[in-house]
């Protein structure tokens, strides 16, 4: 297998690490940890089958594809195995509840775990601990990617979730369906050539929510071709003409490929993935936190207050820093002016607090027009492991200023959440669906995956009214 000038040593690891990763190697931490995220992952997957988005989705698909052969969680439909990947990972990532790995700049679970749960076949050998295996390999590979591509990536437009996830789709995948070094290098090629998205998606578009989602497919027919025989481009990293890290940062040199694998098996990205625990996008949280802090020492009212000032990275405040139009739930749940607005009225920024009318609540968008954010150049000089860091200003009428510094909010890698508030969250997202039976079932399998014989139980678990 010849390799285009620039060597393929990079992509080459990264395949040697999927092909080749054992369950007993995985440290016990990590595999108690990707037992928390995949429940988490689920949960919201199970929430967001029923937003409108994704019923469009499962309409449009049912429409047009006569396949049925793989399921569409949390529902009692089936469509084909692309298809119902493209569905899953769009609830996954439908209302902005899922997990983020912050450095990375990637949703892990949204694209990985469609893609790899649907190479698993009724009747298969998937054990509980393969499944664990494969996982691992997914949500390790991803956010290595956005390490590698830096903030620049989403800076210039790029939806990075779409575009890096492709890998961790395609790597959870491969594995799954159980692809050699050589395999799995095709199944990297043929998912890195597909990478897209455009985050301008943001502002309003439902299209945002199927982001995951495609990348996600991307991914599992880069395996599944791969397993075919069907061959991609092997340096997809390296080539230094029309490769992935070259073509996305418009550069030869603003990247650094040693960050794909040069800390693969000591270091496990899995153990920096953060959870959510408001319904919005994650660069919003720590402003939402350092806010809670302050109203818990100094409680003001609205009446009371002129004006809050947010300092954070300049992605953030491109992100999600600007005037709030009402153009959608997706724009609601990304603005941090309106987010800030939610909390003040609304006393949480959860999944009740984002109904389709909450888009145009006036009070609201008038109290988010008092919320500023403004870069603050040393913080984006910290890099993109403190992107989220944020200064929090609180400014009261009396003339009196509230502070609050926030580095990484609830559920982050640094302050992660216990069991029992995952558990919790998963009940939450999902008593509008499942019953207690079901739900049950749904969580003893994930947390007790590793003693699973057959992942197939799981599968049949995440459909409507299975027992």
């Amino acid at each position: 297998m010849a390799a285009h000038s620039a060597g393929n040593g990079h992509t080459k690891a990264i395949a040697n690490f999927v092909s080749s990763l054992t369950y007993d190697e995985i440290p016990h931490e990590v595999r108690d940890r990707i037992k928390l995220l995949v429940l988490d992952s689920l949960g919201c997957g199970l929430y967001g089958v029923d937003q409108a988005w994704t019923r469009i989705l499962r309409d449009t698909l049912k429409e047009i594809d006569e396949t049925r052969t793989s399921p569409v969680w949390g529902t009692t439909e089936n469509l084909s195995a692309p298809h119902a990947v493209l569905v899953n990972g769009t609830a996954i990532q439908g209302f902005e509840l899922d997990d983020v790995h912050r450095q990375g700049v990637l949703h892990v679970g949204a694209v990985t775990l469609p893609a790899l749960l649907a190479t698993i076949k009724p009747g298969g050998a998937m054990s509980g601990r393969d499944f664990l295996t494969a996982t691992v390999a997914g949500y390790e590979i991803g956010p290595r990617v956005g390490i590698c591509m830096g903030q620049e990536h989403i800076g210039q437009g790029w939806h990075s979730g779409a575009t890096l996830g492709v890998f961790s789709a395609a790597a959870g995948a491969a594995r799954g369906l159980g692809l050699n070094e050589e395999q799995t290098i095709h199944a990297l090629g043929i998912a890195g050539t597909q990478a897209a998205g455009l985050m301008a998606a943001q502002y309003g578009a439902m299209v945002k929510r199927m982001h995951a989602g495609r990348s996600s497919q991307s991914g599992y027919y880069g395996a599944l071709l791969a397993s075919k025989g069907f061959t991609g481009i092997i340096d997809v990293f390296e080539a230094p003409y029309g490769g992935f890290c070259t073509t996305f940062s418009r550069s030869t040199d603003r990247f650094n490929l040693d960050e794909l694998d040069s800390t693969l098996r000591k270091v496990y990205e899995t153990m920096r993935i953060s959870l959510k625990f408001y319904s919005c996008v994650g660069s919003n949280h720590t402003t939402l936190d350092a806010i809670r802090t302050i109203q818990a020492r100094h409680p003001f009212t609205i009446d009371e207050l002129d004006k809050i000032v947010v300092f954070g990275s300049q992605v953030t405040a491109d992100h999600v820093g600007w005037p709030y139009r009402p153009e959608g739930l997706t724009s609601a749940q990304l603005n941090l002016p309106f987010c800030v607005a939610t909390l003040l009225l609304e006393g949480d920024v959860f999944v009740d607090q984002f109904k389709e009318d909450c888009v145009a609540d006036e009070k609201r968008i008038t109290l988010s027009r008092r919320v500023e954010v403004k870069e603050d150049p040393a913080i984006t000089a910290l890099g993109s492991k403190f992107r989220h860091k944020v200064h929090v200003e609180v400014h009261l009428k009396d003339g009196s200023v509230e502070r609050e510094t926030c580095e990484a909010p609830r559920g982050s890698e640094k302050s992660f959440a216990s069991e029992a508030e995952i558990v919790a969250k998963f009940g939450k997202l999902t008593k509008h669906l499942l019953d207690d039976h079901q739900r049950n079932a749904i969580v003893e399998a994930v947390l007790g995956m590793d003693e699973l014989k057959n992942v197939d139980r799981l599968v049949e678990l995440l459909r409507l009214g299975a027992r």
